[in-house]
């Protein structure tokens, strides 16, 4: 690799609009500042999980150098940044998330004879005597963005051998057989030859995180507890959004405070769709108004600062009442569910849920006279006409991400069996378009999703977001009571 490109990585962003710092200015702000270590620094919960996730990779990859970078910064504006969020597999093997997470980060485990060793480059906090960093980088400089962790602190906090970011070119300069998680560094990646193996580490990865540990389903709980206050916290803000222009924002808006406040983020940007908005499966835009009489769909889940993240879906009457086609759709769906739900067992087919769920949509169809074939036939795989109101799946792999362990080989995942201690969401929908003339005019431009996230257990499953009610009746008294006080 050039020198100019070494120096590219590490440059200051170009901000022409910065004045010079003269000579005298940059030794006067060498002086005068007082020793600020962090008090009461504990290592986190995570730390011991984390290194017992990094002793099973060093199993499956003896003799590999293997490299996981957390990523960089991506621009958003000219001279800012979106905020950075962690490449999930660095998250998962070092128990660093949020906002505690250093952009440029990397993880390597270096052979160390039947095993390895774990270290952890970072950017850490600069020296105010010796480096101008702290106040004149718009990026890591601790004026502009906070403080960092000193190496040491680090060290202490994740409980691994902690390296200056700056040594990273001088180890990788010893070459020797190395896989890396491509695409989430350039400069990783153009310092490493990709071989097929690379493949391989990120598919590892993804099926060493399809059955959870203690700590991440502890972690899941209180995603989901989170999420369940953010709904509330919505449900409070319909009456008062009813017939304003985005409305629908004002109802995102409430979630993503709660988010912020108890979470680092969104676990996804948050599907609020009042209406005919419903029958858009992504429809991310919420820029659309509530209006008496339709139905509100909301698909939201917070991020905890680990980046687990809950991933739920409720259907609202904006009045607070279902009428009766609202209702006949909805049930259709709520027992689409629990067909569902009772499939997600240890040892079932990953694609069981789905059948089962489909099957009661079907018949639900057909029995509505808008099928204009047998539910038997329809759910024949090269048939599928009943997909028309439900063209998606009903339910993916969640942890720390909302679509999770994507990398894992089918046979591992969507060809594979569930096992006790993967997380999945359970979500069958209806979606009848505005313009759909098959249904009747009073059917038309509703859309109705129910979206719970499952543990597999020993003999069953556990709903972890079953404190947040389904039935219609039940809806409609959450709604009475959280929208009276």
């Amino acid at each position: 690799m050039s020198t100019f490109d070494k120096e590219a990585r590490r440059k200051l962003p170009s901000r022409p609009h910065d004045i010079p710092t003269p000579e005298p200015l940059m030794k006067f702000m060498e002086q005068g500042w007082a020793a600020s270590p962090l008090k009461d620094l504990k290592r986190i919960s995570a730390a011991g999980f984390a290194a017992k996730r990094r002793d099973l990779l060093s199993k499956a990859f003896p003799g590999k150098r293997l490299v996981i970078p957390a990523g960089t910064f991506k621009v958003r504006s000219n001279d800012t940044d979106y905020r950075f969020r962690p490449h999930t597999a660095f998250s998962w093997l070092t128990g660093i998330g949020g906002s505690d997470a250093v952009p440029d980060s990397i993880l390597a485990l270096e052979p160390n004879g039947s095993s390895h060793e774990s270290l952890l480059f970072i950017h850490p906090r600069s020296d105010r005597e010796k480096n101008d960093e702290f106040y004149r980088n718009p990026r890591h400089g601790e004026f502009w963005i906070g403080r960092r962790m000193t190496l040491e602190e680090n060290g202490f906090a994740y409980g691994i051998t902690v390296r200056h970011i700056d040594s990273l070119d001088d180890f990788l300069s010893i070459e020797k057989e190395t896989l890396i998680i491509r695409d989430e560094d350039s400069y990783i990646d153009s310092r490493v030859k990709e071989n097929g193996g690379d493949a391989e580490l990120s598919s590892w990865v993804s099926e060493a995180r399809l059955v959870k540990d203690e700590y991440e389903i502890a972690e899941m709980r209180k995603a989901i507890d989170s999420t369940h206050r953010g709904f509330e916290d919505m449900i409070r803000a319909i009456p008062s959004a009813i017939g304003k222009k985005r409305g629908e924002r004002l109802i995102e808006g409430a979630f993503f405070t709660r988010a912020r406040f108890e979470g680092n983020d969104l676990g996804y940007d948050s599907i609020v769709a009042a209406g005919s908005h419903a029958c858009i499966l992504h429809w991310i835009r919420n820029d659309g108004q509530l209006r008496d009489g339709e139905l509100l769909l909301i698909d939201a889940g917070v991020e905890r600062d680990s980046l687990f993240t809950a991933d739920i879906t409720r259907t609202f009457p904006i009045n607070g009442r279902f009428s009766p086609a609202q209702r006949r759709i909805y049930m259709l769906v709520y027992e689409a569910q629990k067909a569902g739900m009772k499939a997600v067992k240890p040892g079932a087919k990953f694609r069981d849920f789905h059948i089962a769920a489909s099957g009661v949509l079907a018949r639900g169809l057909e029995e509505m006279g808008v099928l204009p074939i047998s539910a038997e036939e329809s759910l024949k795989p090269d048939v599928g006409l009943h997909r028309r109101w439900t063209v998606h799946g009903t339910g993916h792999m969640l942890g720390m991400d909302v679509h999770d362990c994507a990398k894992a080989r089918k046979e591992a995942h969507t060809e594979g069996v569930l096992k006790e201690g993967m997380i999945l969401t359970v979500e069958p929908g209806l979606y009848i378009q505005p313009d759909d003339t098959l249904f009747p005019a009073e059917y038309q431009g509703i859309g109705v999703r129910i979206e719970d996230d499952v543990l597999v257990t020993k003999d069953g499953c556990e709903n972890l977001s079953s404190a947040m009610p389904t039935h219609p009746d039940e809806i409609e008294a959450w709604m009475a009571e959280l929208t009276s006080k």
